[in-house]
């Protein structure tokens, strides 16, 4: 007779568990096994001796002893930092930015003081089972896909060339100064 996950069952069909079955669940292992393909002990280093055949370590140097190219590429980002284009480009950002996220946080807060402190008028019936919290709820997933559409028009037509410029020429110049300026 077969069990029903398609394995013979033992000779006697009584509580008896089959040879396979019978070792001790409660018994420490004798082998440990790890089937995490994710675990690597050789890549881990722990199946060596500590610094048997692997290189020292080396140290990064110290945060006030910059080497000549980090410096000099620090340089070209301060300098497009200060530049006017870069400063025109985060102008219009903030220009754009600021007062939306001003007016769309001012809209949120009047929606939840009103929803909270006013729910006579929040209760108040549009159309049949509309009412008035239910129009301002989805007003303001109107409002967020508005501002999204309106955030990425402006950033398209008054922010997008002028910073691929800006990067552009930061490339260029950080070129230059690892000296593959071509």
């Amino acid at each position: 007779m077969q069990s029903s996950d398609d394995r013979a069952r033992g000779a006697g069909d009584g509580p008896e568990p089959s040879a396979e079955n019978r070792r001790d669940h409660g018994a420490p292992s004798r082998e440990v096994r790890h089937e995490d393909p994710w675990y690597d002990p050789s890549a881990l280093g722990w199946d060596e001796p500590y610094g048997a055949g692997s290189p020292a370590p080396t140290v990064p140097p110290a945060r006030g002893e910059p080497d000549a190219a980090a410096a000099r590429a620090r340089e070209v980002y301060v300098e497009v930092q200060r530049s006017a284009a870069f400063q025109e480009v985060r102008g219009r950002y903030r220009r754009f930015v600021v007062p939306g996220v001003a007016v769309f946080l001012s809209w949120y807060v009047a929606y939840v003081i009103a929803a909270t402190t006013a729910p006579g008028l929040m209760a108040r019936p549009v159309v049949g089972a509309v009412n008035v919290a239910m129009l301002a709820g989805l007003g303001q997933f109107l409002t967020t896909f508005l501002l999204t559409w309106a955030y990425t028009r402006h950033a398209r037509l008054r922010r997008d060339r002028a910073a691929l410029e800006l990067r552009w020429d930061t490339q260029e110049l950080t070129r230059e100064t690892r000296g593959g300026a071509r």
